[in-house]
């Protein structure tokens, strides 16, 4: 879903990344920082939210930045980790947990 209404922001106060869907908070994926690392610990969407591709959304939108920012993807939260493991373009950006 690429929709108008849609859009991913970066909240460094609460460590996570929110998906927004008409100015409302739809969900988020949480993370915590370890150097120049960003462990993705937990993914929810709001089941106000539920079929509307947001998930998807909030998962592409949070690598995205993440990898311009330069950073590893760590995904610990299995919804990141089947994401990352569908989305060929962040291959060179992950470390699997436990390697």
């Amino acid at each position: 879903m690429t929709d108008q209404s849609t859009r991913v922001a970066r909240n460094d106060d609460k460590s996570r990344y929110e998906v927004f869907y008409d100015d409302e908070l739809a969900g988020f994926a949480a993370y915590t920082e370890q150097g120049d690392q960003v462990v993705f610990t937990h993914t929810e969407i709001d089941g106000a939210f539920a079929a509307k591709g947001l998930g998807k959304v909030l998962a592409s939108g949070a690598l995205d930045d993440v990898v311009r920012r330069d950073e590893v993807i760590v995904p610990v939260c299995p919804f990141i980790a089947s994401f990352v493991r569908k989305n060929e373009q962040y291959d060179d950006h992950v470390k699997w947990p436990n390697e």
